[in-house]
């Protein structure tokens, strides 16, 4: 989750470079500013939280939140329809 200023054309600069570093590293947008990947295990969370340290611009916040994929399952949706969505759900495979 974050939240940059764009008040200037270097903060608009520094945000396009932060959301492309995140796109880049597999992170998908649930809402405005909001991003989620999933990881393997906590190591490798712990691992992509550092890389995006390095590319976390000084102005502005930035936040993480790690849940597991059983309790990101259990979002529920208030307003809208939710897409069915093989992110959001067990009945995914892996296929490497």
């Amino acid at each position: 989750m974050f939240d940059l200023p764009m008040d200037t054309t270097e903060d608009r600069r520094n945000y396009r470079h932060f959301r492309k570093a995140l796109i880049n590293e597999g992170f998908l947008m649930i809402q405005y500013s909001i991003y989620v990947r999933v990881c393997v295990t906590r190591q490798s969370a712990e691992l992509m939280e550092k890389r995006i340290a390095m590319v976390t611009p000084l102005q502005g916040i930035v936040q993480t939140l790690m849940v597991t994929e059983k309790q990101y399952q259990a979002m529920n949706f208030l307003v809208g329809s939710p897409k069915e969505d093989l992110r959001n759900s067990a009945e995914r495979t892996l296929i490497i």
